[in-house]
């Protein structure tokens, strides 16, 4: 079997990662193949039609209502209050749906915002309850990093402040208008910065970096796996493929990573490490991190088992056999969450934004794997799924004069595990068939006695009289000589 062909149904063309517009930058499939960038063009052109659509349909209401109102000889009045009401409830249904942060920094928006703040009587008790220690600590690193930044730095702690009141408004809204928020709010914060404050390119990148920690810290909670979609259930899904794949071996994938190797062995260990570490972190960035040392780890894997450095074909598959190993928790809640709330440049550029497009690829591989991708016959891998079989263990003979010996007992041991757990069933399947046979004789057994009984009836007949003397039935007793009695002889 060639390579190539091996290969066949896990090679991904890089031009597959980029963006399906030609941008240049790495795409998404939670976006549609597009990148950050073009997605949310795509996203403003579909929601813009929508609106005109819209807004069609209430001028056109609007004329029929004004011409059922003229022919009904309404009063005026009564016209224009009507007519009050409705665009008043039009309007309120469309400006909550197009409200972007971008108009929290508008001069309007902005006292809006704080005639808003200022109406509410008491404050948040979500917001403003006791920071728990990572936010605390989180919040005091956030404000001495401000302090290099002087006057700027007063005016993104600013925004920040008011970019989380307004999100505390606004959760009964989708995750995904959510989610546009903070992408405005992180584009219109980086503009100001460049073209406002004149921020060279570098510190503005540290600063988005800060912003993001600061304020996810304080709505991972709200925002990460909500109720209102169906992330969990997608976790759940992707958790029991990934068990019901646990027989895919490292040579079905044409991954080039030898574990027998201690070196490598500890690459693996690592990397499924950090996979798994993602789920515990709060802050986009940093859960991207996680993804990166992995990544790092298996190009290490890669680069020391096969003595040179690793390629693009080389990493997928061995990414997917990471993933399979280690199964980490929530996956899919968190590509979500990354994919929605991190700092766009980020996922469009740069290698975290490549390893993480990477790993959407791995994720989806999984989801569509099948025997073909994995060079097997649906026969065998419909039995490996329903976990009737697993897949042969390597054979002594074909070991190399090399391989140390405790792999090779190892490998025996297991084998002898594997005809034990056989023998075992059978026992349990003949056990079982044993069981049944003897509550089959039994019920045959009580049947035939019950039909004996039913036919031959026990019955019990009065107790017999007791017997009379031998001559009580004589009616000459009278005329009988008395019965002799013994007599003694003397000597």
């Amino acid at each position: 079997m060639s390579l190539k062909s091996e290969r066949r149904g896990i090679h991904v063309d890089q031009s597959e990662l980029l963006c399906k517009k030609g941008c240049g930058y790495y795409g998404n499939p939670a976006w549609q193949g597009f990148c950050s960038k073009c997605w949310r063009e795509e996203y403003h052109k579909a929601r813009q039609k929508q609106i005109q659509e819209d807004w069609e349909l209430a001028e056109r209401l609007q004329r029929e209502e004004e011409e059922a109102f003229a022919s009904s000889h309404s009063t005026q009045g009564a016209q224009s209050l009507t007519f009050s009401k409705f665009e008043e409830k039009k309007t309120n249904e469309k400006t909550r749906k197009v409200t972007t942060v971008k108009k929290f920094f508008s001069a309007s928006s902005r006292t809006g915002a704080k005639k808003e703040i200022q109406e509410a009587k008491a404050p948040s008790p979500s917001i403003n309850r006791q920071a728990s220690i990572e936010t605390d600590r989180v919040s005091k690193e956030f404000i001495e990093f401000l302090k290099t930044y002087h006057k700027p730095g007063q005016d993104i702690y600013k925004q920040c402040k008011m970019f989380l009141e307004a999100m505390h408004h606004k959760r009964e809204l989708s995750i995904e208008e959510q989610s546009e928020c903070a992408q405005d709010f992180y584009q219109n914060v980086a503009e100001k910065l460049q073209t406002r404050w004149k921020v060279s390119p570098e510190r503005v990148e540290k600063a988005m970096d800060q912003i993001e920690k600061y304020i996810m810290t304080r709505l991972y909670k709200y925002v990460f796996c909500p109720e209102t979609t169906d992330d969990e259930k997608k976790d759940l899904v992707v958790q029991r493929r990934i068990r019901a794949l646990h027989w895919v071996t490292p040579q079905m994938l044409c991954v080039p990573v030898n574990e027998e190797i201690p070196e490598v062995s500890d690459m693996v260990v690592k990397a499924i490490t950090d996979i798994i570490e993602m789920d515990s972190k709060r802050v986009p960035r940093d859960k991207l991190a996680c993804i990166t040392k992995c990544s790092k780890h298996i190009f290490n894997a890669i680069k020391i088992t096969k003595n040179e450095p690793a390629s693009a074909d080389d990493f997928l598959p061995t990414l997917i056999y990471i993933v399979l190993k280690g199964n980490p928790p929530r996956l899919q809640s968190n590509i979500q969450y990354i994919t929605r709330f991190c700092n766009p440049s980020r996922l469009m550029t740069g290698e975290d934004g490549y390893y993480f497009t990477n790993l959407c690829c791995a994720v989806a591989f999984i989801e569509k794997l099948d025997a073909q991708s994995l060079n097997l016959s649906q026969e065998d891998f419909d039995r490996y799924m329903s976990g009737q079989t697993s897949p042969k263990k390597q054979e002594s003979e074909n070991w190399s004069p090399d391989v140390c010996l405790g792999v090779k007992q190892m490998y025996k041991n297991l084998d002898l595990l594997s005809q034990l757990n056989e023998r075992q069933e059978r026992i349990v399947s003949e056990a079982k068939k044993l069981e049944r046979d003897l509550i089959d004789w039994t019920d045959g057994i009580t049947k035939e006695v019950q039909d004996i009984v039913e036919k031959y009836p026990l019955e019990i007949k009065p107790k017999n009289q007791a017997l009379a003397a031998i001559d009580s039935e004589n009616v000459e007793n009278d005329k009988l000589p008395p019965p002799l009695q013994p007599q003694v002889y003397a000597g």
